[in-house]
């Protein structure tokens, strides 16, 4: 560890494919760096992305296709700008993590060339998934932290836990809420101590916040921490009800968030119902390959309607050794539990797994607080609008980790550095003789989470979500200023947040759009063109906190 950690140029909280990428590129300009990571480096998103990364590279396919195909899968809210600027930047992104060294899936051609293997996943018109077998995030991943570990300016903090930003005054015009980043108050989870951390500027890159739900496809880590913390400083968030659940997360009683990749349905895999029978045909033309909110809805009803556990998604039909080249993850870990997937159908259900809304951002991934940027899940850029479409989501995070950098890199030497911050003040509060409590309201809200707020809602099931969301966000602010921070609190105390944040959104939206789907508004709104959901925080009279405003 270097000497840099209390006085790093730039503080980026989180270790995945976007914080991980913006560190060395800002290394290779002499940049001090802290990179905080909640738990080991390797529990966030990205490594658990099975997929891969959308770019243009096949000779039928096109950018124009790319941005056309992203724009329908956002039904409307994305920003065409935001979208082009992103997927115009494929192949560079592909390319600079091959020169990090993440080895890609494909072959070399007869002339000597390298030639990509490519699938096709939903919503896409063309193979255009870039992969490393159906590991990709754990390849770009692990080649990153190999990269960072290896740099003099990079600090790589594993078991720290962001408490909050620590913000003060800007210049008129620097900020539209006239406040600049200074850095942040950390816990040390292995320590149990509070540290503070000066920075000139601080990045959010810390992922979603799908474990707001019972069920889940990403790992303990998404909590919506930089959401929440970005919005109890002032930040706007926006989008917040475009909550995406994946079709496919394996059903079985041990298996806990494992994801089947949306390729077993690109390679011609059949979702069925337990009596062999197909039924997507009956929900889109798309069949299988529909986008993800059409296909996790038709799931969601037939379980519903058959009062069924669950559906099957069957690639048994393929041949054995295609099925253990393109998916070995997915057959050795069903084959763990008993399920021959080259023989047997895979017991499927959706669960949570993307958040496309976030904190706003600019093109340049900057937020409303000056030198706070937002990077990957975390951030609402406008390129997802109402549905993310598949394997955008670690090209945003290639993307906009370049976008900061160059914002980063221009600016660094402009900004003072952060003055003197005062120590975290605990001489007000005790060691928790109720943990229990923790633990229960977790549990409390996930599960009114998934049951009011999930894949289907209703005008009665938001109304009853808040106001139990409600009495949880004074039990918690209660117990958060008599004791101690534990990360296990920490955590908590962001999830109450964003949770109310989704179900504000969601009673805002008088329609039914992409992700967000209610029973009261089962359709389009067409009196008006489509306008994104913004959250606007209210500052606390006389104190530097904000709440929740009408």
């Amino acid at each position: 560890m270097h000497n840099s950690v209390n006085h790093p140029d730039v503080l980026i909280v989180g270790s995945g494919g976007a914080g991980l990428s913006l560190a060395l590129k800002l290394a290779e300009h002499g940049v001090k760096i802290a990179v905080l990571s909640k738990f080991a480096l390797t529990e966030g998103s990205t490594f658990y992305a099975q997929g891969g990364i959308s770019a243009v590279f096949d000779a039928e396919d096109s950018i124009e296709s790319h941005i056309e195909d992203t724009l329908d899968a956002g039904a409307g809210l994305c920003d065409p700008d935001i979208v082009r600027l992103t997927v115009t930047h494929g192949k560079s992104s592909i390319n600079w993590l091959r020169s990090q060294g993440v080895v890609f899936t494909g072959e070399e051609t007869e002339s000597g060339e390298f030639k990509l293997h490519l699938h096709r996943e939903g919503g896409h018109s063309h193979r255009r998934i870039v992969h490393t077998a159906d590991a990709t995030g754990k390849a770009v991943s692990l080649s990153l932290i190999e990269r960072a570990r290896e740099h003099a300016n990079i600090d790589l903090l594993e078991h720290y836990n962001v408490v909050e930003l620590i913000t003060g005054p800007c210049a008129d015009g620097a900020s539209p809420i006239g406040k600049r980043i200074l850095g942040a108050y950390v816990l040390d989870t292995q320590k149990q101590q509070v540290k503070t951390i000066a920075a000139r500027a601080v990045v959010l890159a810390t992922g979603g916040a799908n474990k707001v739900y019972l069920y889940s496809t990403n790992p303990q880590s998404s909590t919506g921490d930089g959401i929440a913390l970005a919005w109890r400083a002032g930040c706007r968030v926006s989008n917040m009800e475009f909550m995406q659940f994946h079709p496919t997360c394996l059903y079985h009683p041990q298996a806990r968030a494992f994801l089947i990749s949306e390729a077993v349905r690109g390679e011609g895999g059949k979702l069925i119902l337990p009596n062999g029978a197909p039924f997507m045909q009956n929900y889109d033309p798309r069949g299988e390959l529909a986008p993800r909110d059409i296909v996790a809805r038709a799931i969601d009803a037939e379980i519903k309607k058959r009062g069924i556990d669950c559906v099957y998604l069957d690639i048994s039909h393929k041949p054995e050794a295609f099925i253990r080249e393109h998916f070995p993850t997915i057959y050795q870990q069903c084959l763990d539990y008993d399920i021959d997937i080259t023989r047997q159908p895979i017991p499927v259900v959706p669960a949570a797994h993307y958040t496309c809304g976030g904190v706003l951002t600019d093109s340049y991934a900057r937020t409303d607080i000056a030198n706070l940027y937002a990077i990957g899940e975390v951030a609402c850029t406008g390129l997802h609008g109402a549905n993310r479409m598949a394997s955008n989501s670690l090209l945003e995070c290639l993307v906009f980790a370049e976008r900061a950098h160059i914002d980063l890199v221009k600016k660094l030497p402009e900004i003072a550095p952060p003055p003197p911050l005062p120590p975290w003040d605990e001489s007000q509060v005790s060691d928790s003789d109720e943990e229990v409590v923790v633990s229960h309201n977790w549990n409390e809200l996930r599960n009114f989470m998934w049951d009011y707020v999930g894949i289907v809602r209703s005008d009665k099931r938001l109304h009853r979500a808040q106001s139990r969301v409600e009495l949880l966000k004074k039990e918690i602010a209660e117990y958060y200023g008599n004791f101690r921070v534990t990360s296990d609190l920490l955590e908590l105390r962001n999830l109450v947040i964003v949770a109310e944040l989704i179900i504000r959104s969601a009673m805002r939206r008088k329609e039914s759009r992409g992700l967000h789907y209610t029973l009261d508004y089962p359709n389009l709104d067409q009196s008006k063109p489509p306008e994104p959901t913004i959250l606007q925080p209210v500052r606390l009279q006389g104190r530097n906190t904000y709440e929740m405003g009408e």
